[in-house]
C-alpha cells in the first residue's frame, strides 16, 4: 500500500477532519491498530499547533458550541498557537499555515460566543489563588481568548452555597473534607454541619451536570492525561458512567498535584470537583481530544489506546465516541505496538536492535537467555526481524552486555570530573555508586555543579520550622559567630566548610539537636547575605518577618525572590553535605542558579548570555576531561532537565570553537524520572547492598528538605532514594534474565558477586552528544530558536 493509499484508508476508517488528514499525511504513521485513533507529531509546539488548528476548525463550524479546555503546562503551545492563528488569519504567514493544513477556505472563526465549561477544580480552594484552576481558566481562556464569562460555567469554591451561608473555611477547618460523612452517622454538631455542607456540594454538582446537558452536552473536549490514565479528575477505577461530583483522588494524582498545592501533605487531603466520564461522552458527537507529550506518558498512552473500555484506564471510555482522538508527540507514542514495530523496521538493522529484541523476549517469556532457542526468536514478531537468527544470536547479546559491565568496572585515573545536575539530588540518585568507585583514586579531581536553584522543591512549612529553630538558637546564645566584630560585614562569607564539617560530625555522633544547630548556622549566613543584615537585632527582625510572611502565604503560592533564594541556598547546603562525605570541599561544589528557572507555569527558555555563559566559564576554569549530565529523552515539553541539557550543549559548542574537545567524554545518566534500557546503555555498573545503604543514608541525613517526600514521584510514596534503589533492582533483573544468576554469584569479580542492582549509563564523545542535543531540541521545539 502506498503512503497516499494508507492516508486515504485511515481517513475512511476514522473520518478525520481536514486538519487531521493534513497532519496524518505529514506523519510517518501509516497503520493505526488502536481502539481510538491517534495522530503523532514531531515536537511539543507542533502538538499545540495541531490542537489549535483542530479547535479553530471545529469552532468555525460550531460558533456557539460548548467547549472544555485544559489547565496546567501541557496546553502552553495550544494557547500560543490559538492566539497566533487568530491574530494572523489574514496575513501572508497565517494564510500559508492555513493552506498547508487544509483551512484555506475557512472563514476566521469568532470564538467569543463559544460556551466554556470548566473541567475540574480542587475543593476547597480560594478562587483568587494563582494555583486555582478557576484563576487559570479566567486568565488564559476567558480574558485572553475573549470568551464571554456570562456564557461560561465555572467551578468556584467561593460561589458554592453552604448551610447558613457559611464559608468553607468555617465548615471545614484545615480545608479537610471527610466524605465518609455521606454515609455514616454524625458524632458532633460540627460533623452534622459538614455533612449538610457535603450534601449541598453534591446538589451543586448535580445542577452543574444538568446545566451542561441542557446545553446539549460538551461539543469540544480537550484534556491531558495523568500518570494513572485519569482524564479530568476521573482517576483509575472511576465509574465509566460518572457525572460531575465531589470526590477524592489517588496517590498518583496527588503526587502530580503536589507542586500546585505546596506538597503531598496538602494535595493528599484536598478533594476535587470534576466532570465525569459520562459528562464527556454524553453528547455522541463530542470531539474529545487527549493530548500527551513525552516518553513519561508512553506507558499510560499505550494502556489507554490498546485496551477495550475498562475503568482501570479511564480514557478508554472515549472509544464510545466516533470523534475521539489522541494527539501525541513521538515520545508519548513510543511504546504503542504500532510505534515499536516502526522502530524495528525503520533504517538499517543494528546490534542494539538485536539486544533489545532478545532481552525483551527473555522478559516476555520469563526465561533465561541460555534457554532461548532459535525457534523462540523466530516465533517472536520482533525477534524474527533479526538477520540470520542462529544458535549464536543470544550469545552475541550476552557478550555485548558483559562488555558493557566490564566497561563500567574499568578504573579511571588522572581525570577531571565535572558531574552536573539540573536539580540537587539528581546526580546522587543517578550515579552515586559509580562516582564513589572513582572518587578514592587520588589522581582524579572532582567538581559538582547544580545548574538551578531548586527552590520549588522546598515547602513553606520546612522553612518556617528551620527559621523558628534558628531564632531559638539565636535567643539562647548558641550561634556565637554573630558576636564576632566583622561577622555582618565580611565574616559571614567565610568558614562555610566549617558549617558542613560541624553538621557531619554531629551526624556521626548521632546528635540530632547539634545537627539542627549546624543547619541553622548556614541559615544565618544565607539570611545575612540575602537580606543584607547589619546586626543581631536586624537578624532577629528578619527572621520574625520572614516567618510571618510565610505563615500568611497560601499553600503553593509563589514566594518572593528573596525567599526563593533562601530556599535555594538551603538546597545548596544539602548538596555540599553529600559530597563532603567523600572529602569534597565547598569550593568544588558549584551553584550556577541559571536564570531561566523561575517557578512560573510557563517558564522561560535558556538564554545565551544569562544561562550559557556561566556554564562556559565553569568549563574553561575546570577544564574537565569527563562531564556527566542528566540525559533524558523528550520530556513533557521543555522542562528543566531538557533546558539544562541544551544549555550545556550550547556551552560545549562555544568551547569547541577555541579548544580541541575530541578527548572529552560525556556520561549521560538517568534517575527516577526516566530510565535507560540495557540495550540503550553502553556502560553498566553493578550496585551492591552497601552502595544502596550509603545512598539512603546520605539522602536521609543530607537532603533534609526532601526526607518527607513532599513532592514525590507518582511511582512511589516515599523518599527518592528508595525509588532509585527500586529502579536499580529492576534493571538488574533484566540483565539477570539474559545472563543468568550464575553469572553473578559465581563470578570471579567480587564487585559482580555482590551486585544486587544495576546502573545504566551512556558514554559519548562531544560530537555524539551535540547531535543528540540538536535532535532533542527539534523534538521539543521544532525549528524555533532557543538561544537568543
Amino acid at each position: 500500500m502506498t503512503d497516499a493509499e494508507s492516508t486515504v484508508n485511515i481517513k475512511k476508517i476514522f473520518g478525520l477532519s481536514e486538519v487531521e488528514q493534513a497532519f496524518v499525511k505529514e506523519s510517518e504513521i501509516r497503520e493505526i491498530s488502536t481502539t481510538i485513533p491517534y495522530i503523532v507529531v514531531d515536537n511539543f509546539p507542533k502538538l499545540g499547533l495541531l490542537t489549535a488548528l483542530r479547535f479553530l476548525e471545529w469552532a468555525s463550524e460550531n460558533p456557539e458550541g460548548v467547549i472544555c479546555l485544559p489547565t496546567g503546562k501541557t496546553p502552553e503551545y495550544f494557547i500560543k498557537w490559538t492566539h497566533y492563528l487568530l491574530d494572523n488569519w489574514n496575513t501572508a504567514s497565517g494564510k500559508n499555515m492555513l493552506y498547508r493544513y487544509g483551512l484555506q477556505h475557512v472563514k476566521k472563526p469568532d470564538i467569543r460566543n463559544l460556551r466554556f465549561v470548566q473541567i475540574d477544580e480542587f475543593y476547597p480552594i480560594n478562587s483568587k489563588q494563582h494555583n486555582s484552576f478557576y484563576n487559570y481558566v479566567k486568565h488564559y481562556y476567558i480574558k485572553e481568548f475573549g470568551l464571554d464569562s456570562k456564557k461560561a460555567l465555572f467551578i468556584n469554591s467561593e460561589k458554592i452555597h453552604l448551610p447558613d451561608g457559611k464559608h468553607y473555611s468555617e465548615v471545614f477547618p484545615g480545608l479537610a473534607v471527610d466524605l465518609s460523612l455521606r454515609y455514616r452517622e454524625c458524632k458532633t454538631s460540627m460533623e452534622f454541619l459538614q455533612q449538610q455542607a457535603i450534601f449541598s456540594i453534591d446538589n451543586w454538582c448535580s445542577n452543574y451536570e444538568k446545566q451542561i446537558r441542557e446545553m446539549g452536552g460538551i461539543g469540544f473536549f480537550l484534556g491531558g492525561i495523568g500518570p494513572d490514565g485519569h482524564i479530568a479528575f476521573n482517576t483509575r477505577g472511576a465509574d465509566l458512567y460518572s457525572t460531575t461530583r465531589l470526590t477524592s483522588t489517588n496517590f498518583e494524582t496527588q503526587a502530580v498535584a503536589a507542586s500546585d498545592l505546596g506538597g503531598i501533605e496538602i494535595s493528599g487531603n484536598r478533594l476535587v470537583i470534576t466532570i465525569g466520564l459520562e459528562t464527556i461522552t454524553y453528547n455522541p458527537n463530542t470531539v474529545a481530544i487527549i493530548i500527551a507529550a513525552g516518553e513519561a506518558k508512553a506507558d499510560v498512552v499505550k494502556n489507554s489506546l490498546e485496551n477495550q473500555i475498562t475503568n482501570l484506564y479511564p480514557a478508554t471510555s472515549l472509544s464510545k465516541l466516533q470523534n475521539s482522538r489522541f494527539y501525541l508527540t513521538t515520545g508519548a507514542a513510543s511504546k504503542l505496538t504500532d510505534s515499536i514495530r516502526q522502530q524495528y523496521v525503520q533504517g538499517e538493522w543494528t546490534h542494539q536492535k538485536t539486544e533489545r529484541a532478545v532481552i525483551d523476549l527473555c522478559k516476555k517469556l520469563y526465561t533465561y537467555g541460555h534457554k532461548l532457542l532459535p525457534g523462540d526468536i523466530k516465533n517472536d514478531p520482533y525477534g524474527r526481524l533479526i538477520p540470520l537468527v542462529n544458535k549464536n544470536t543470544v550469545a552475541s547479546v550476552e557478550k555485548s552486555i558483559i562488555e558493557k559491565i566490564e566497561r563500567g568496572l574499568a578504573p579511571e585515573k588522572n581525570q577531571v570530573f565535572l558531574h552536573t545536575g539540573p536539580h540537587h539530588d539528581d546526580i546522587m540518585l543517578g550515579i552515586l555508586p559509580f562516582i564513589s568507585s572513582h572518587i578514592s583514586e587520588t589522581s582524579n579531581d572532582f567538581y559538582f555543579s547544580i545548574l538551578t536553584s531548586g527552590f520549588t522543591a522546598v515547602t513553606n512549612k520546612f522553612i518556617i520550622d528551620v527559621l523558628a529553630d534558628t531564632k531559638k538558637f539565636l535567643d539562647d546564645g548558641l550561634i556565637q559567630m554573630v558576636g564576632y566584630p566583622d561577622f555582618f560585614d565580611v565574616g559571614y562569607r567565610f568558614k562555610w566548610d566549617k558549617d558542613v564539617y560541624h553538621y557531619l560530625t554531629k551526624v556521626a555522633a548521632g546528635e540530632e539537636y547539634e545537627r539542627r544547630r549546624g543547619l541553622c548556622h548556614r541559615v544565618v549566613r544565607a539570611i545575612v547575605d540575602i537580606f543584607k543584615v547589619k546586626d543581631v537585632a536586624h537578624l532577629r527582625d528578619t527572621l520574625n518577618e520572614t516567618i510571618v510572611l510565610l505563615k500568611n502565604s497560601y499553600d503553593g503560592e509563589k514566594n518572593p525572590p528573596k525567599i526563593q533564594k533562601l530556599k535555594g541556598m538551603l538546597r545548596e547546603f544539602e548538596e555540599e553535605l553529600v559530597w563532603a562525605h567523600f572529602g569534597i570541599q565547598v569550593k568544588n561544589v558549584i551553584h550556577l542558579r541559571l536564570g531561566f528557572y523561575t517557578g512560573d507555569i510557563f517558564a522561560e527558555q535558556p538564554e545565551k548570555l544569562r544561562d550559557v555563559a556561566p556554564i562556559l566559564e565553569t568549563l574553561k576554569k575546570i577544564q574537565p576531561t569527563v562531564i556527566s549530565l542528566a540525559f533524558d529523552p523528550e520530556g513533557s515539553g521543555p522542562d528543566t532537565h531538557y533546558k539544562v541539557l541544551q544549555a550545556i550543549a550550547e556551552a560545549l559548542r562555544e568551547w569547541k570553537k577555541e579548544k580541541d574537545l575530541s578527548h572529552l567524554r560525556i556520561w549521560g545518566y538517568r534517575n527516577v524520572w526516566y530510565k535507560f534500557t540495557a540495550s540503550e546503555a553502553n556502560i553498566i555498573f553493578p550496585v551492591s547492598l552497601d552502595d544502596m545503604a550509603v545512598m539512603d543514608n546520605l539522602f536521609t541525613h543530607c537532603y533534609l528538605s526532601q526526607v518527607e517526600a513532599s513532592f514525590p514521584s507518582y511511582e512511589m510514596h516515599g523518599k527518592f532514594s528508595e525509588l532509585a534503589q527500586k529502579i536499580w533492582v529492576e534493571q538488574l533483573k533484566d540483565v539477570q534474565l539474559l545472563l543468568g544468576k550464575n553469572y553473578f554469584y559465581q563470578n570471579d569479580n567480587p564487585r559482580i558477586r555482590s551486585s544486587h542492582g544495576m546502573i545504566f549509563l551512556k558514554e559519548m564523545n562531544v560530537e555524539e552528544f551535540l547531535v543528540f542535543a540538536r535532535k532533542l531540541e527539534k523534538s521539543i521545539l521544532g525549528s524555533q530558536e532557543i538561544f537568543k
